[in-house]
Formats: C-alpha cells, sequence, structure tokens
C-alpha cells in the first residue's frame, strides 16, 4: 500500500492553471536542498530519516492515520519540507495525497487563488501642491509557492503595504489634472511598478484599480464654481450669437420691405388677416407720401403761427 501510494505521489502529472512543480525557482531549489550539508550533517540527517521510518513501521497501520494527509482543494499546493529542508524538486506539487514521517516533515499549504485587497484612503500631495484622498484595490496569486516561503515572511502583507507605497508614489509625480484624466494610466504603471517588486517573493499582481479620488471639500467648491461660471459665458456666447443672427436677418428683411412691391404685399396679408375676424374695422389705404407731406404742411402752418 505504501509504495502504491509513494508510486503515486511521482507519478502524479501537472495540472494547467498553476505553476508545476518543475516551474519552481532553481536557485530556491539549491538553497533549500540537503545535499549541500556537510557530511557529518548528512549523516545525522540520513539517521534522523531512519528511525522516523522505524517508528513509523512499529506502529503501523496506526501511523498511517498520522502520516497521510489529504489535500482535496484542486486551487492549492503542497510544499513539503523534511528537517527544514525541500524533501525533493517535486515537494511543491497540487492536491492530492501526500505522506509526512512523525517528527521530520512538515508541510505548507498555499492557496493560489485570486486575492483582493483593497488599499485603505490615503492623503497625499501632488505635484502641483493638492492634497487627495485615494481608494484603490489590488488583485494577486501567488506564482511561486517556495519563493513565497523562503524569501518573506508574510508575502500577502508586505504586498498590501507595497501598494500603498507604490501607488502613493505614483500619484505624487502628476499634477491634479493628470490624476483626474488619467485613472488608467495610473492602475497600469502602479501594477508594472508592484509586480516587479513582489516577484521576487514570488507573488503575481494580476491588476490595479483606482475606485476612488476625493478632493477637499473647498476645492471642489472652487472647482464647481469655476464650471458653472464656464458655463455661462459659453451661454452668453451662444446668446450673443443668436442675437447677431437674429439682428442680420431683420436687416434683410427690412432692405426686402423697402420695395413697393412687398410693402404691397404685406398690405395685402394685413387685409386678409383683418377680414378673417368678425368685426367692424375700416381700412382705408393712404400712400405715406401723402401722409409725410400733410405732416409737413401742418409743421409748417404752426410755425408761421408762432
Amino acid at each position: 500500500m505504501i509504495r502504491k501510494m509513494l508510486a503515486y505521489e511521482k507519478s502524479r502529472p501537472s495540472w494547467d492553471g498553476y505553476a508545476a512543480p518543475g516551474a519552481i525557482s532553481a536557485d530556491y531549489l539549491q538553497i533549500a536542498s540537503a545535499s549541500k550539508m556537510s557530511r557529518v550533517s548528512l549523516l545525522a540527517y540520513h539517521v534522523v530519516i531512519c528511525l522516523a521510518w522505524i517508528i513509523f513501521v512499529c506502529t503501523l497501520p496506526f501511523s498511517l492515520f498520522v502520516c497521510i494527509k489529504v489535500v482535496h482543494e484542486v486551487y492549492t499546493f503542497q510544499v513539503v519540507f523534511r528537517l527544514g529542508y525541500l524533501r525533493s524538486s517535486a515537494s511543491a506539487m497540487g492536491p492530492g495525497v501526500v505522506m509526512v514521517l512523525p517528527c521530520v516533515d512538515y508541510y505548507h499549504i498555499i492557496d493560489l487563488r485570486t486575492h483582493s485587497y483593497d488599499v485603505p484612503s490615503q492623503e497625499m500631495l501632488t505635484k502641483d501642491s493638492v492634497t487627495v484622498s485615494v481608494d484603490a484595490a489590488i488583485y494577486f496569486r501567488v506564482s511561486d509557492p517556495i519563493a513565497t516561503i523562503y524569501s518573506i515572511v508574510d508575502a500577502h502583507l508586505s504586498t498590501k503595504q507595497l501598494a500603498q507605497t507604490t501607488l502613493r508614489n505614483c500619484l505624487c509625480t502628476r499634477t491634479l489634472a493628470e490624476i483626474m484624466m488619467d485613472r488608467e494610466g495610473i492602475a497600469q504603471e502602479a501594477q508594472i511598478v508592484l509586480d516587479e517588486g513582489t516577484d521576487p517573493w514570488g507573488i503575481k499582481v494580476e491588476r490595479v484599480e483606482v475606485k476612488d479620488i476625493r478632493l477637499p471639500h473647498e476645492l471642489t467648491r472652487a472647482l464647481a464654481a469655476e464650471a458653472e461660471a464656464s458655463r455661462e459665458a459659453d451661454a452668453k456666447v451662444v446668446s450673443a450669437a443668436g442675437e447677431l443672427n437674429a439682428s442680420v436677418a431683420l436687416r434683410r428683411a427690412a432692405e426686402n420691405l423697402c420695395s413697393s412691391s412687398a410693402i404691397h404685399l404685406r398690405y395685402l396679408q394685413t387685409l386678409i388677416r383683418i377680414s378673417s375676424t368678425q368685426n367692424h374695422t375700416i381700412v382705408l389705404p393712404i400712400p405715406t407720401e401723402i401722409v409725410k407731406m400733410l405732416l409737413k404742411k401742418y409743421a409748417s402752418k404752426r410755425f408761421a403761427r408762432k
């Protein structure tokens, strides 16, 4: 039974979607390998392992309940250590059955799913000396389980703290107008810088999103007043242009009405409108030249009397 389980562990295929055991960093495998020990340490290493196997065999079948570990989740990796060293180059493996010797082996289970983290709102000073508060979110996952264990104590916490400082550095080099107009550019720059910083930890930053940018109340009111003034100025320009077009149209209409035929046509239209209503209005058409002549004679007579 034990031989079958060990054969199953060695023949277990890698699976898509996550890093295979062969893709684990070779540098960490060399550092964690037990073959780098001195002769005395290596001898003691093998003696302890032999004792552990003897204890395991002597306590069968009860030792199976302690030594056999089963991981069911498909999104997890098991990293197995033996006396502080990686047990083999295939120590990082996917879900399944793993055998752990008591007092000798121990293993870590690494979750390879994508994690999301909301960067707390933080105030920062832009390039043009404006204080803004920014909220963001980052999405990251473990890409190298062994590097995550060996390179840093808490990879998740360190990634979150690095995200705060990276976002601050990206925003402090831009003006307020650039921040408001180029959120996608800021997110892409922060994602690239953050991914480069977390790559030695075995962390892959997949995405960074700028959720909200809040301005001080005084600046918000000032920007609102400026926008309202700009809208009013645009409205006045449009109104003035409309009045100019109307005056040009009226001038052209007056020029057209100066002709006698146009006046006669307007006179006939006026008569038609008056006759359409049932009233007793009497219209006496008098040429304007006669009216002007009569007014001049009346004015000259009054002047002569005085």
